[in-house]
């Protein structure tokens, strides 16, 4: 949801896709770089909008998934430990291809502070999501979090100066009563655990913020693979003074193989769903992919019912139609107003002086 497809939950922030097309084509994906031409950009992103759809469609299922194995490791080990892990994937799978492609890893020292502030807003993101699946529904945790493309357009109109229609304000307000109706069930059952996605929602959207302003002045590559590595100075020393302090719920477990295996696909899945985005976006324009992404609250039904036979009530349910349509609209109210041409004012011409002895105009009547 340029959700500008951010790298949401467990691998990929959410972004909404139709504002901040330009930050997420700036996500890293080989081949989109800032010196890129124009025309070369929209041959590319129009060039095979099938595959684009298709990709996409691998975003939507693998982010839910990532998220929901993310759920299934909170019941054996701490919230730190899973989200060190996918920063540590990150970190190992990214870096190595910023190399391989001939990146240069160094940052301006403007770019090095907003990554590290952008970075610690991913973290803290990542592990309020992760808290919140604890106690709550896979279904109706990320449907909360899906409150965050309205939040873009609210910011959009009050701190950026963007115009913003009655409209889509409009929608934006349907879309809030939809999480209302999500978080109301959400709330008695988990009580006050059930606002922590509304804290990842705002986290993302300040991320949003963050990466539109660094987006054309660092390699989109780099960006990503230095977040990894930022990451980890920060959730580490987290596990070493829990370890340290025997404090169940931030100290390390030494699990089996079958945690290993699972902490491994939570950082590759993570990852994946993330390059899936990112190529999507080379493939297919944002016109078209927007509406897509929304099929990821479908997706994590079903992937909430099939590994937890979790089911949204009613209400939940109701919430949920309710953020997908106003979601939906405004992205085509979106595309409505990209394809409308604007009417240019013209300038004044400038009245020629009166000749000498010319007799004035008669007044008018």
């Amino acid at each position: 949801m340029c959700r500008a497809v951010a790298i949401r939950g467990n691998g990929v922030p959410f972004m909404p896709l139709y504002n901040c097309i330009e930050a997420m084509r700036q996500t890293g994906a080989p081949g989109w770089t800032r010196s890129t031409p124009a025309h070369k950009v929209a041959r590319m992103a129009t060039d095979r909008p099938t595959l684009g759809i298709l990709l996409m469609l691998g975003f939507c299922v693998l982010a839910p998934l990532g998220d929901g194995l993310a759920k299934l490791a909170t019941q054996t080990m701490p919230v730190v430990q899973i989200v060190a892990a996918r920063f540590i994937a990150q970190a190992v799978i990214l870096i190595p291809l910023a190399l391989l492609a001939g990146r240069d890893l160094r940052m301006s020292a403007g770019v090095l502070w907003i990554t590290l502030v952008r970075t610690l807003l991913h973290v803290s993101a990542l592990a309020a999501l992760f808290v919140a699946l604890i106690y709550m529904p896979l279904a109706e945790t990320l449907a909360i979090v899906f409150v965050q493309p309205f939040l873009m357009i609210l910011l959009a109109r009050g701190v950026m100066g963007e115009e913003v229609g009655a409209r889509r304000l409009a929608a934006c307000g349907v879309g809030f009563v939809g999480t209302l109706l999500v978080i109301q069930p959400a709330f008695a059952q988990a009580g006050p655990i059930a606002l922590l996605p509304l804290y990842v929602a705002v986290a993302f959207t300040a991320f949003i913020m963050l990466t539109r302003r660094i987006a054309r002045a660092g390699d989109p590559l780099v960006l990503q693979a230095m977040s990894g590595a930022m990451a980890l100075p920060m959730v580490l020393p987290v596990l070493v003074l829990g370890m340290a302090l025997d404090l169940p719920a931030i100290a390390p477990v030494a699990p089996g193989w079958s945690g290993w295996w699972l902490l491994l696909l939570i950082g590759g899945v993570g990852t994946l769903a993330h390059l899936l985005m990112t190529w999507a976006l080379r493939f297919a324009p944002s016109a078209t992919l927007a509406p897509i992404q929304y099929m990821e609250l479908p997706f994590t039904v079903l992937i909430g019912w099939l590994m937890f036979r979790d089911f949204p009530d009613r209400l939940a349910l109701a919430g949920i139609v309710v953020i997908i349509g106003s979601g939906l609209y405004i992205v085509f109210r979106e595309r409505r107003l990209s394809l409308t041409p604007r009417a240019v004012p013209q300038a004044r011409l400038p009245v020629p002086p009166r000749a000498e002895g010319q007799a004035s105009p008669p007044p008018k009547g």
